[in-house]
């Protein structure tokens, strides 16, 4: 009997489910889950709410708990983890590559992480501590230690036959690497090499020695960077001795591209890039009140400089049309100017070397946009409020906001960067508050200097 086609991740996919558990159907959904890959399940699990998500979690079959895990975002996953007992989930591990193993780990409540422990094995717990004593975001932490190494000295036949007793290789392999009887790298050789050579050529003659391995504390950032410029497959991963400890391969960098796009994306809302869609209103409420407190605070500082023109205002009620134009300008050239560094900054362009240069040339370009909307924006309203004066004003004020945007949108990013803040989640809203009070205390106080004396 023919297998029925799994079902790709679909909205009409999602609705299908849904439908079946609402109508009772346990057993269809059931058959339906396990037609599904892992990371097909766990996209399901993650687009549904709470409520149907604990009930698809009792559906699916034990023995593929741990590949599922695998695939779910951070607070799902630890959702999910509380339906597990200790027992079950220790078993569910037991398969997990050690990159894969250290990250569903890493995040376990020190109760259930120790409750875990005592139930693994000890050659599971021994691999499970080695992955956990490498640094979070690091080359270790992602490395997996499943590889094939070969000795130099042995043939192309050894090779082979060598290859041909297992019944599997280790997953997304496409390289063996070469040590020496220390076990330091020597070179590589890739599989689609090795098929074409002599059988009795030796490992030592047709081997590729320019391999260029990656350091063990190499952050997970400049390791996708690596991957992204060489176009790697998979890279081997060495300590300060040149030792080979394992490899990174593909399907992990592809997590942390995606991750940190997430995180940038996320960040710009102020939101955290883990964060469940279905998660409960409350705790939803209580995250997202941080930043907006965060940001009344800087609206209510902003305010305040309008409040100290509060008597210039009253008497010209022509400024308190205009004077939202400054701080929005101001506040989109900024933000130009931020995401450009902060791009720049995530693949690794900007660095000390030419940080100087950097600001140099956004500070130039403040300068420019702001001759050239201060001249524009000054006949704008001069002609249609018919006061050159009031024009002279916004024109000044549209120019210092312009240029002062320019210099903090390259300086913010920067300067958190070296005070370990991410600026993705504050860099926006510390550029809002000073275009915005640059903009409105150049408006109203050079009107009042000009217009009121």
């Amino acid at each position: 009997m023919t297998e029925p086609a799994e079902q790709p991740r679909t909205p009409d996919h999602l609705e299908t489910i849904t439908q079946a558990l609402n109508s009772g159907m346990f057993v269809h959904v059931r058959r339906m889950l396990q037609q599904m890959r892992p990371g097909d399940v766990a996209w399901l699990l993650e687009s549904s709410p709470s409520p149907s998500r604990k009930v698809l979690w009792q559906l699916i079959d034990p023995d593929d708990y741990g590949e599922i895990l695998e695939e779910l975002s951070e607070e799902v996953r630890d959702g999910i983890i509380r339906l597990i007992d200790p027992e079950k989930l220790a078993i569910a591990l037991e398969d997990m590559e050690s990159d894969d193993l250290a990250y569903v780990l890493r995040d376990l409540p020190e109760q259930l992480f120790t409750q875990v422990l005592d139930q693994m094995d000890e050659q599971d717990r021994q691999r499970a501590e080695q992955a956990l004593s490498y640094p979070e975001d690091t080359a270790g932490s992602l490395m997996n230690t499943e590889f094939i190494s070969l000795r130099p000295d042995v043939t192309i036949d050894v090779v082979l036959r060598y290859l041909r007793r297992h019944s599997e290789l280790p997953e997304g392999t496409d390289t063996l690497y070469v040590v020496d009887q220390h076990n330091r790298l020597l070179g590589d050789m890739p599989l689609a090499s090795l098929v074409v050579q002599a059988p009795t050529a030796t490992v030592a003659e047709v081997m590729d020695t320019s391999v260029e391995a990656i350091p063990l504390t190499m952050t997970d950032t400049e390791v996708a960077n690596l991957f992204e410029r060489h176009d790697w497959l998979s890279a081997p991963v060495v300590d300060d001795n040149n030792q080979l400890l394992g490899r990174i391969t593909i399907d992990d960098v592809v997590d942390i591209i995606r991750e940190e796009g997430e995180h940038s994306m996320m960040g710009m809302a102020k939101m955290d890039d883990d964060e469940d869609t279905f998660a409960p209103v409350l705790t939803s409420a209580r995250r997202r009140s941080i930043w907006l407190t965060v940001n009344l605070g800087t609206a209510l500082v902003a305010a305040s400089v309008s409040n100290m023109f509060e008597a210039t205002l009253s008497q010209l009620a022509t400024l308190a049309i205009l004077m939202t134009i400054v701080p929005s300008m101001g506040g989109i050239a900024g933000n130009q100017t931020l995401a450009l560094v902060i791009r720049g900054m995530a693949v690794g362009h900007i660095g000390d070397s030419n940080a100087r240069w950097l600001l140099t040339k956004e500070a130039l370009v403040g300068l420019i946009n702001g001759m050239v909307w201060a001249l524009a924006i000054a006949v704008v309203v001069s002609l249609w409020k018919g006061s050159w004066e009031i024009g002279l004003v916004i024109a000044a004020a549209m120019f210092i906001n312009l240029s002062v945007a320019g210099i903090a949108g390259a300086t913010i990013p920067l300067v958190m960067k070296r005070l370990n803040i991410d600026p993705a989640l504050a860099g926006s809203m510390a550029l809002t508050t000073i275009t915005d009070t640059v903009g409105l205390l150049s408006f109203l106080g050079l009107a009042t200097l000009i217009l009121l004396h």
